[in-house]
């Protein structure tokens, strides 16, 4: 079902809305290929996990809302080849408009269509899979079963992540948790909940990774030289909230 779809600007940020305040995305105009949003930057963590330069080559990202993610990508990650699903036509005309998503189709392919039926048919295979979709009232629908995320762990590479924006203050948060797990054999993290409520899911295929935090450390600084994303913070939380156990992030 779409929405009306309406775009506000306040104190330098742009944010797109459903019909409702909640924030569906947003931009800060002077700087519009940075990630505003905490739980966007987060999101981005995936790039610790696999630090190769190289990684990823191949990115699907479910829900485009202001593009956000889209733009850090095609910005930082020039050799990636970006995938994006958008069920709302309006959503993605709104993004060009509004929202500086560059036009770019040798890079930047952009698909009108349901995102679990797009999983369930594609065949091609991502490196990593980026699912941020959600309705005006915050509710993610098919894209929260453990079907779909089923049919997402056959759609990844031998080194592929997916990774799930979840809602950590909803009611249904913990069995979201639980059907990421189950789906991926146990492969699966939720880092904890950012200041905005939001739960980021991450979830692994092929050999096992092992992380010490003081490893990834070294890399977010690496990562905040070449980017200017500060993951920082992410791993100071993971640190306080004892996440990790023996100080290693494992997955």
């Amino acid at each position: 079902m779409n929405h009306s779809i309406e775009v506000s600007e306040e104190a330098g940020v742009r944010s797109l809305h459903f019909g409702s305040s909640w924030i569906q995305g947003a931009m800060r105009v002077a700087r519009p290929f940075a990630l505003e949003l905490e739980y966007t930057r987060e999101m981005m963590a995936a790039l610790l996990l696999r630090p190769d330069a190289a990684w990823p080559k191949k990115v699907l990202l479910v829900g485009l809302g202001a593009a956000s993610l889209t733009k850090f990508l095609w910005r930082n990650r020039p050799h990636a080849h970006l995938t994006v699903v958008e069920i709302n036509p309006e959503v993605v005309g709104t993004a060009y408009a509004n929202f500086r998503l560059p036009d770019d189709p040798s890079r930047i392919r952009v698909e009108i269509a349901d995102g679990v039926h797009f999983v369930e048919s594609t065949e091609t295979r991502f490196d990593l899979i980026l699912v941020d979709g959600f309705d005006a009232k915050g509710r993610a629908g098919h894209l929260d079963t453990g079907d779909f995320y089923t049919s997402a762990r056959k759609r990844l590479t031998k080194e592929g992540l997916m990774v799930v924006n979840l809602l950590g203050r909803s009611r249904g948060f913990k069995a979201s948790a639980e059907r990421i797990r189950l789906a991926f054999e146990g492969r699966s993290l939720v880092f904890p909940s950012c200041d905005a409520g939001n739960a980021i899911a991450f979830a692994a295929v092929g050999e096992p990774l092992e992380h010490p935090l003081s490893e990834l450390k070294t890399s977010a600084l690496a990562l905040k030289k070449a980017t200017g994303l500060n993951l920082l913070p992410t791993l100071t939380r993971l640190e306080q909230a004892a996440t990790c156990k023996e100080g290693v992030l494992r997955l």
